[in-house]
């Protein structure tokens, strides 16, 4: 029988790209010379750190952040920005959590979403993913397309496709 899976995979490569062109950015700016800014992006943690001067400055490298992931085909939604805190040295610092896989509460939205398309498909969560199977690989293509015009908290992507 025919199945797909909907996931939220990240690319951490990609993420690594867009951190150093962030950093790059902020190494050629004006503005920023003689600032002390960091950009880290801890691969383990699945976390990004941002250091700068003053909050206006942690706000323009957030800015240039997310611009540079638009850049390298990735889904701002994935950064979730904690609080600003401020450091011991008087610059401010806020990290960025990266969500990957699908949580409970979307994964149900989601299969609210496919079961209101009545097409003959059966999705079943599987931790942190969907899997959406059908007789008709035209159904599934179907419910693809109906989960793209949706918006969702987290990005869908569709693999596995057999």
């Amino acid at each position: 029988m025919p199945s797909f899976d909907i996931v939220n995979e990240i690319n951490a490569q990609e993420i690594d790209n867009a951190v150093n062109n962030t950093l790059k950015e902020v190494s050629t700016r004006y503005d920023f010379r003689g600032l002390h800014t960091e950009v880290e992006f801890a691969r383990k943690e699945n976390r990004i750190d941002i250091v700068a001067a003053e909050s206006m400055k942690l706000q323009a490298v957030r800015d240039m952040l997310i611009k540079h992931f638009i850049k390298r085909n990735l889904e701002p939604k994935v950064l979730e920005f904690g609080d600003t805190q401020g450091s011991s040295s008087g610059a401010v610092k806020v990290s960025a959590q990266i969500k990957e896989g699908i949580d409970r509460e979307t994964a149900k939205k989601i299969v609210k979403e496919i079961k209101a398309t009545k097409l003959k498909v059966q999705p079943a969560i599987q931790e942190d993913q969907v899997r959406v199977t059908g007789k008709k690989i035209d159904d599934l293509q179907e419910v693809i397309q109906v989960l793209k015009s949706k918006k969702f908290s987290v990005p869908l992507q569709f693999v596995n496709m057999k």
